[in-house]
């Protein structure tokens, strides 16, 4: 037996998003070297074709964080929900937007 999570299907008809287009996601973490590199590098994992000069950046008033938008060729759910877990799971990121 399969323990790995199925992801439901939605019809393209019903989804909101129409794919393929371009998808911002937003990402927080501590502001530490290696943060935007590893955020650029799990981009191009789901989009080969990231643009990193499309990253956008905002510290946190204090510059303890790091806010990091990623735009992405977004083209499937399941991208969007495998990039979203991937994301979340990664021990440099507080939250994914």
């Amino acid at each position: 037996m399969n323990a790995t999570p199925m992801t439901a299907a939605i019809p393209p008809e019903q989804s909101l998003i129409e794919y393929p287009s371009r998808f911002p996601i937003k990402v927080m973490g501590l502001n530490a070297d290696g943060f935007v590199h590893a955020m650029v590098g799990i981009a191009r994992r789901f989009d080969p074709g990231y643009d990193a000069a499309t990253i956008e950046l905002r510290p946190s008033k204090g510059d303890k964080y790091l806010g990091v938008t990623l735009t992405i060729n977004a083209t499937s759910r399941e991208q969007l929900d495998e990039l979203y877990r991937t994301l979340s799971t990664h021990p440099m990121v507080k939250m994914v937007l």
